[in-house]
């Protein structure tokens, strides 16, 4: 599991923690993760991957790639538009911190084989990350920041 940045500044804590959880959901998910990359970037960088492989010319939170080449084995790119992420967590009025870890988890889900188009999967998705991100916060101290600098 690798995070990466591009156009944009993000340093995340607890990278060990983040590792575990993930590979724990993926596991309740009876699935098994292979390479997974987390890619955070700025809206310009998600739109032109939107629009380049989905041809959509909207702005999007998260765009996820699945990569998988063996039945059970998660691999695939999870690219996350910071600006989208913190634009949410303003409007959902959560903390930056836990709308990041949201985002991420149904990153995670996609790959899993989750949808979110009709009302239904999208509650679905909602059950999905609700229980693994109390799964999260229970392996983390809550004391310690997962964004330590962001520029």
């Amino acid at each position: 599991m690798n995070f990466f940045n591009e156009n944009i500044t993000i340093v995340l804590s607890n990278k060990r923690i983040l590792r575990k959880w993930i590979s724990e959901a993926i596991e309740r998910e009876g699935k098994e993760a292979g390479d997974i990359n987390f890619i955070f970037c700025n809206d310009d960088y998600l739109l032109e991957l939107n629009f380049k492989y989905l041809k959509h010319n909207t702005l999007t939170d998260i765009l996820t790639f699945s990569l998988d080449d063996e039945d059970g084995i998660l691999c695939g790119d999870i690219y996350i538009s910071l600006p989208r992420v913190k634009e949410n967590a303003i409007k959902f009025n959560q903390k930056l911190q836990d709308e990041v870890h949201r985002i991420m988890i149904h990153g995670i889900l996609h790959l899993a084989g989750y949808k979110d188009k009709t009302k239904r999967e999208k509650f679905v998705m909602r059950i999905k990350e609700d229980y693994y991100l109390e799964l999260l916060y229970s392996m983390l101290n809550v004391n310690d920041p997962f964004i330590e600098k962001l520029i």
